[in-house]
Order: C-alpha cells, then structure tokens, then sequence
C-alpha cells in the first residue's frame, strides 16, 4: 500500500532567511563576561527550525537565530532560541530601536497556562537560559542586544547587528519570510493532528 499520510513540508529557513553582513559594519556575538566563547565577527545570520511538534492536543515549534563567522570556519552557532511568538515583536522592537534611535526593553511573558514552557532562551553563557528581558540599544553604527535571565539580574550583552538601512530593510524582510514559514509551519502541524484524531477516532 501507497502511504498518503500527511507531511510537514520542508520549507529550509536556514537557505531563504540568510543575510551576509560581511559589507555591513563590524558586528560581534559572545560579548558578554560569561560568554562561552570569545567574541566572534558575525559574517551572516539566518533564522532556523529546530523542531516542531503536535502533542496533547496542540502543535508548537522551536527556531533559531544563528550565526556563522570565518573565524571558525563558518560553522553555524546559536545565539537565540525561541518559539513561534517571538520573531514578530522581536523585529518590531529592533527597527523601532534602530530607527528612532531610542533603546527599546522587550519583556518576555511566562505563558499562564504552560509556565515551565519557555519562550525565549539564549545560547551565549550556556546551554539556553530562559529569558526575563531583551534590551535593545542602538549607537552609532550598531545595535547591541542584550538580556536578562532573572528580576535583578545584570543585563548580558549577547551580540550587536548593524544599524545600516540595507541591513534594516533585509532584516525586516528575512523577518517577515520565517514568521510566515514558521506560522505555515504550525498550519500543517495542525492539519497532521486533526488527521491523526480523526484517523483514531475511526
């Protein structure tokens, strides 16, 4: 027999959400005193699915921001994980913060309903600390992003991306792409669930 179960279709965020900042003003991640690495020049970032899953009734995804640089062979590395609430008013806050020039504070609320669940994790001090708060601070040239972990904690600069227009444009562009294939992504998730209920309930 045929197997016509339904599919999540492969949609390679990492290939259409790449942007090169190799002509872009110098960019670092891994800035901050607890970083696991030294500072690294950031050529490209792209956006990536990590997983995606239905259970118990709902479908989720986890994604993440990554970086490749030169200086270690271009290998990918994660700075931000997140799910599929984040990129939105992530990129909001960064064009806002960037154009106006005023720093932007972006709380991340615990879900009522599922507070063990984690929204936004970052990559730089460990093996992904839930996140309290994103700072963003835009200078001259540049716009660093930091966090918090914890009420009270110091903020810990994660990495810094360029200010520029074109990144801006390009930014919000790879932005609005992922958002929508993550948000496609979910749609067939939950296409794949109701199938799977029906089929059960057979």
């Amino acid at each position: 027999m045929v197997d016509h179960s339904p599919a999540v279709t492969d949609r390679n965020l990492e290939a259409t959400t790449t942007i090169s900042l190799k002509r872009e003003p110098a960019c670092f991640a891994f800035l901050c005193d607890n970083a696991e690495s030294p500072p690294l020049p950031i050529d490209s970032i792209h956006v990536d699915l990590a997983s995606a899953d239905f259970f118990a009734g709902r479908a989720s995804l986890w994604a993440t921001l990554e970086i490749r640089s030169g200086a270690n062979n271009d290998k990918p590395m994660t700075v931000l994980g997140f799910d599929e609430t984040f990129l939105r008013p992530f990129s909001r806050a960064l064009i806002e913060a960037a154009t106006t020039r005023v720093g932007h504070r972006m709380s991340v609320v615990v879900e009522a309903k599922a507070p063990t669940r984690h929204r936004v994790v970052e990559y730089v001090t460990g093996g992904g600390a839930p996140l309290q708060e994103l700072v963003i601070t835009p200078h001259d040239n540049v716009v660093l992003i930091a966090a918090t972990t914890a009420p009270g904690e110091p903020e810990e600069t994660l990495f810094q991306l360029p200010r520029s227009d074109s990144f801006l444009r390009a930014f919000a562009k790879m932005a609005y792409q992922a958002d929508q294939s993550l948000r496609d992504t979910l749609t067939d998730l939950e296409r794949i669930g109701r199938s799977r209920r029906a089929a059960a309930a057979e």
